[in-house]
């Protein structure tokens, strides 16, 4: 069959496009291009001149495409990734080619599943602590949105720098939301600035961002002048990192360990926390998946903290929080610039186009989720999910750039809800959250809970 070359879209306003709309809600922007004209997409946006197009790719196959059978010629080549890079620099999440695959055969052993379930302990103290200080401060409405961002940044901040853990994450807690606006924004607008301007927004990012690279570059520094010996004798991973190294592919110097640093920081807590934020709303809005869930909780041995060992035993709460997932990605959209002109999904995507593979749209198209926009965690049993497309469901991503982290996102999360439903019923407060697509997506509102302690509580 030959390729289609001309790919349908809304036409938009005669000057701007789709811009408004895109601005004003892109999520539902993009479900509307689906719904009104199919699953391979044109959107243009911007004025005459400076307009930008995306192609957008909604359907699990085309996803697979790009994704995965075509992935040398759908590359991290374009204005979103290149501002990342300039502001995390040039780690596993944004690093290509033999850069790309040297860090991936230097870091890929320190997250086989092996080595990631020893990262449980650090998970399960910090969300220990997070209970105790909810009921020190006798709180009954918390806002799970800030308190899983906090959550999961101290726990990757305590897997990365064991007892460094204090500075870090203040460090980047104040300053990181400063250099994602900064790069969002930068992103998505078809001319910027140079950033050595001295404008308002460029200092301040460039203050922020110096910031978050001294505390990296101060800890490794210190490691250093510890030498060898006291280095072998950390367990957390940036020591691990530090001794990472192989004949072919030598070791990671003192800014390739900083770039590393970074994107586990960043994108390690951010999308974390997403989850769990989404998960623990559902659940608080759906007492009888709650109560399931606990029941399931409540059978782990008592008088002792949950474990990685712990994790075949909560197959419903896995499956609650890969539901929450599909309609709650932490990574809405997934952007890559293609190489050279190539089929996807029966169409013909152009040499040098932006083309966006957006989990957002395919985790709720009709043709892969029944009824798609309701909550049920049945979806995810083993055989419902041997049974769908491998891209219907793909929140780390997919193919060769597949997030590195994805086995510890999910002990981190499941673990971490674990701890909260042994200790606590959750009510909703906040029924409806609003949202933005950013780097990540984003809880642009509270997301408020109210805790009652459960009198089982072990």
């Amino acid at each position: 069959m030959t390729a289609i070359a001309e790919i349908p879209g809304p036409k938009g306003l005669p000057l701007l496009g789709s811009a408004l709309d895109l601005r004003r809600d892109s999520l539902d922007t993009l479900l509307r291009a689906r719904r009104e004209y199919g699953d391979v997409v044109r959107i243009s946006a911007g004025p005459p001149g400076l307009r930008s197009v995306m192609h957008c790719v909604f359907s699990a196959e085309g996803a697979q495409q790009v994704l995965a059978t075509q992935t040398a010629n759908f590359r991290k080549d374009n204005r979103l990734y290149e501002e990342i890079r300039l502001s995390i620099g040039n780690g596993l999440l944004t690093s290509q080619d033999a850069d790309y695959l040297r860090q991936r055969r230097l870091i890929q052993p320190l997250f086989t599943k092996r080595q990631v379930d020893g990262y449980a302990t650090a998970v399960t103290l910090e969300a220990g602590s997070m209970v105790e200080r909810w009921r020190a401060a006798r709180d009954t409405v918390v806002d799970v949105n800030r308190e899983m961002d906090r959550f999961a940044l101290r726990t990757v901040a305590r897997i990365l720098f064991g007892a460094d853990i204090e500075a870090a994450a203040d460090v980047v807690h104040d300053h990181f939301p400063v250099i994602n606006a900064y790069v969002l924004r930068r992103g998505l607008s078809p001319v910027n600035p140079p950033r050595s301007w001295p404008l308002p927004a460029n200092r301040r990012a460039g203050e922020a961002t110096r910031a978050v690279y001294a505390v990296c570059d101060r800890i490794i520094a210190e490691r250093r002048a510890a030498g060898t010996t006291a280095a072998a004798a950390n367990d957390d991973l940036l020591s691990f990192l530090s001794r990472a190294s192989s004949e072919e592919d030598g070791s990671l110097d003192a800014a390739e360990l900083r770039d590393q640093l970074l994107v586990f920081l960043i994108a390690g807590h951010e999308t974390t926390g997403t989850s769990m934020t989404f998960a623990l709303h559902l659940l608080s809005r759906h007492p009888e998946v709650q109560a399931r869930a606990q029941e399931e909780v409540d059978l782990l041995p008592a008088g002792r903290t949950p474990s990685a060992a712990d994790l075949d035993r909560l197959p419903y709460l896995t499956r609650v929080l890969k539901e929450g997932m599909r309609l709650y990605p932490a990574a809405p959209l997934i952007g890559r610039r293609s190489v050279e002109a190539a089929e996807v999904d029966g169409h013909l995507i152009p040499a040098g186009a932006d083309v966006l593979v957006p989990p957002w749209v395919i985790h709720r198209h009709p043709d892969l989720w029944e009824d798609p926009e309701r909550f049920d965690p049945e979806r995810f049993t083993p055989e419902r999910e041997g049974a769908r497309h491998r891209y219907a469901w793909f929140p780390f991503g997919g193919g060769p750039r597949a997030c590195i982290g994805q086995h510890f996102a999910m002990l981190e999360s499941v673990l971490a809800l674990a701890v909260l439903l042994r200790a606590y019923d959750l009510e909703v407060v906040d029924r409806e959250i609003s949202l933005m697509a950013g780097i990540t997506l984003q809880a642009t509102g509270t997301a408020r809970v109210r805790l009652r302690a459960r009198a089982q509580a072990r």
